[in-house]
């Protein structure tokens, strides 16, 4: 990947020089004025796909007034959903077929950059998103995608996998391919300021929870541990500032800039147990997805730091934001790393349980079953099924802190 960028206010790089890939990612402010001209580089009639809410918000018309004055025809689609389905992108490509297009456009939240390449997979490749689930399913080319994220969240823009949820069974699909990558990502912090709190709360907390995640799965490796170490330190340094000072750009850029890496860290290790504990929580009772995983990541660092490995992984982590000395143990390193996700989750102002949220006891044995069948719990460092999930999910339902007094 090549990364071009005012990145030296983070005074970390974005992608190691053996990075085999061809995408590009463009970062700072106002760093979107760049699009029209890289566009048309690759194509001539465009689809831009994003919700009405930024069409509302008029980033939507400022896009487009950039591609068309560098002479991009371009085609708004501006019907993405929250957490999007097989037959919400169906349309979206439907749409995008009469259009004959020859270039996708992403911009806004996961969800738009999810239905963007989602789109992209049944327009060239025909078919439905379950055709896709896995990796590297799609026979035929892909056309270029550009992703431009107006959240800190996801790291849609640096996965080459669409997320979608299967319409009857609710279920997510993770359909990945690697000609789904974007080849262009733009970072534009400026593009985040209109995010209400709770957007950028429930965004950010996401981001952390795939930094922490993508550190300690089964597929780690020095590539992706560095994208999570680099993610996990922007994030936990800025995320607080923007919640104080929602308009500081440079602490939103750290965030943004942390997001994505945390998006290649999972492009390169995937997630583990706090995702799959959040999909059902979402499937359930609409739970927001930043919420879910962010009150399902602390429990499932506690169990997973009972492996030594793992917890010494945490510690190193911890070691490097400064929370814990070079003296400390590894345990009470990964103590301290887990008691700054409890600090941060109450900074975002999270309900404190998921009793909070609607869910008792009786809940608690068919979301176990749901989180057990997540494609991302086979990645987690320990084993997981159904009754290790029952529990975790039993001490979400009190307001109690995790104990790492067990740890050795």
């Amino acid at each position: 990947m090549e990364f071009s960028a005012s990145a030296a206010s983070a005074g970390l790089p974005f992608f190691a020089e053996s990075d085999e890939s061809t995408q590009e990612v463009i970062f700072g402010p106002h760093s979107i004025l760049q699009l029209g001209q890289k566009a048309k580089a690759l194509g001539n009639r465009a689809l831009l796909v994003t919700d009405t809410g930024l069409t509302q918000a008029g980033h939507s018309q400022k896009v487009h007034d950039n591609l068309t004055d560098c002479g991009v025809d371009t085609i708004l689609y501006d019907r993405s959903i929250e957490n999007p389905t097989d037959s919400s992108v169906r349309a979206c490509a439907e749409f995008a077929r009469s259009s004959e297009v020859d270039l996708i456009i992403g911009l806004g939240g996961g969800s738009s950059m999810d239905t963007a390449k989602g789109c992209n997979f049944i327009l060239t490749n025909g078919g439905k998103m379950a055709d896709y689930w896995g990796v590297g399913k799609a026979s035929k080319p892909m056309l270029p995608l550009i992703a431009i994220p107006t959240t800190s969240g996801t790291g849609s823009e640096c996965q080459s996998f669409a997320l979608i949820s299967d319409d009857q069974t609710h279920m997510k699909m993770a359909c990945g391919d690697s000609k789904a990558l974007p080849c262009l990502t733009i970072l534009d912090p400026a593009l985040t300021l209109s995010q209400p709190r709770r957007v950028t709360a429930c965004t950010g907390i996401d981001a952390l929870s795939h930094a922490l995640e993508s550190a300690v799965t089964l597929k780690r490796n020095a590539d992706s541990f560095r994208h999570s170490s680099i993610a996990l330190q922007l994030i936990e340094k800025n995320l607080p500032l923007v919640f104080t000072d929602p308009d500081n750009m440079d602490a939103r850029g750290e965030v943004l800039l942390g997001a994505s890496h945390a998006g290649a860290a999972i492009e390169r290790s995937m997630l583990g147990a706090a995702h799959s504990m959040a999909n059902p929580l979402t499937a359930h009772k609409g739970i927001v997805h930043g919420i879910a995983v962010g009150l399902s990541l602390p429990v499932v660092m506690a169990y997973n730091a009972e492996q030594p490995e793992v917890c010494s992984v945490y510690a190193e982590l911890s070691r490097a934001i400064q929370l814990a000395s070079r003296k400390a143990t590894d345990s009470e390193a990964a103590h301290l790393l887990i008691q700054r996700v409890q600090e941060l989750l109450k900074l975002a102002e999270f309900p404190k349980s998921i009793s909070e949220l609607g869910f008792s006891t009786s809940d608690l044995s068919i979301l176990s079953k749901d989180a057990s069948k997540q494609w991302t719990a086979t990645f987690n460092p320990r084993p997981m099924d159904a009754s290790i999930f029952q529990n975790l999910y039993a001490q979400l339902l009190s307001t109690s802190t995790c104990d790492l007094g067990s740890i050795e």
